[in-house]
């Protein structure tokens, strides 16, 4: 990890009190070898542990015996079960424990609504398109945790390039088509601009009516084009089962079967239940919000040993909390 994103994790973003412990600790010269666990207060997927491998490896010495186990990246959790044990040194690692457990903390979150959702879609593809709903700097990390909750692409580059994706997903946006004034030529000058293997997915709710809209753009683009996208707004009464089965009808009458539907706008794992128990003929599924505004899922660190004797606070059980699942990755 690049050392000014851990001295900043160290500093700027750890909570006060943390820098305060350790100069406390160090003017009285107290450093003991502490184990440290960390658990979820409810059940989900989680996620963030590999950043947090990724910041431990930065700060811990295993040459001085430092160690560290966590449970794998994706995983099921349940709550209060331990997923990531330091042992080490106080002096190591105790400032960082603000950014390890927020790293757990918004991931598990973001991975966990990812997770519903796509189950919700039973089989049917959701790409992440939320990023736009959080803060810039966090926009990629909070696509890769949707990724790692099972959704099949992510609209950023970074948020690809973080789960190891060969490209992110996009269409278009109705500014280009608004800008052109007209959905074909639009979509005509996508087409001649765009490298062949970036997908010719065309918005058709801009001007007209969607299924108009996609029978001019598929006489226009031919074979060449892999699908429209609806993403009419909550004024014309959003994206519906009925409208999706009347394109999908109106495409096939006029022989663009090879045309897939594409449905984004407002989706949620309830709104996606719905298209699928109608087995409404979606190929993909464009979630944001519904993944994006997840609430975090509360992480707590607990010192469970100081200098191998079992100490912990009222209301914990002092000592390690056994869990098999726990691998070694320090």
């Amino acid at each position: 990890m690049n050392e000014d994103l851990v001295a900043y994790y160290g500093t700027k973003a750890s909570d006060v009190y943390l820098q305060r412990a350790r100069d406390t600790l160090a003017g009285e010269g107290l450093d003991p070898v502490v184990t440290m666990e960390f658990f979820p207060d409810r059940d989900g997927v989680l996620c963030g542990m590999k950043e947090a491998i990724e910041l431990l490896r930065s700060v811990l010495s295993p040459e001085a015996g430092d160690s560290a186990w966590a449970v794998p990246e994706g995983s099921a959790m349940s709550g209060r079960e331990t997923q990531l044990r330091l042992r080490a040194p106080y002096s190591h690692f105790g400032v960082y424990e603000t950014a390890l457990l927020g790293m757990l903390a918004s991931c598990s979150g973001w991975a966990t609504a990812a997770r519903a959702v796509v189950e919700a879609a039973a089989g049917t593809r959701v790409i992440s398109f939320g990023a736009r709903h959080v803060h810039p700097l966090i926009g990629p990390t909070m696509e890769y945790s949707a990724v790692v909750g099972g959704c099949a692409g992510c609209a950023t580059p970074g948020g690809a390039e973080l789960a190891g994706l060969a490209a992110p997903s996009g269409t278009m946006p109705h500014s280009m088509i608004l800008i052109f004034g007209d959905t074909v030529a639009a979509a005509k000058a996508f087409d001649k601009h765009m490298p062949d293997g970036v997908l010719r997915i065309v918005l058709v709710d801009t001007f007209k009516d969607e299924a108009e809209e996609s029978l001019r753009v598929a006489a226009a683009l031919g074979s060449r084009l892999r699908g429209v996208r609806l993403d009419t707004p909550w004024e014309r009464g959003r994206v519906t089962v009925e409208l999706v089965e009347e394109v999908r009808a109106r495409l096939d009458q006029a022989g663009y079967g090879h045309v897939g539907i594409f449905v984004s706008g407002g989706l949620s794992a309830e709104r996606i239940r719905e298209f699928v128990a109608a087995s409404a003929p979606v190929d993909s599924f464009g979630v944001g919000m519904a993944i994006a505004s997840a609430p975090p899922i509360g992480f707590t660190a607990d010192i469970k040993e100081v200098d191998g004797e079992a100490r912990t606070k009222r209301g914990r059980i002092p000592g390690l909390i056994e869990n098999p699942r726990l691998e070694k990755v320090i």
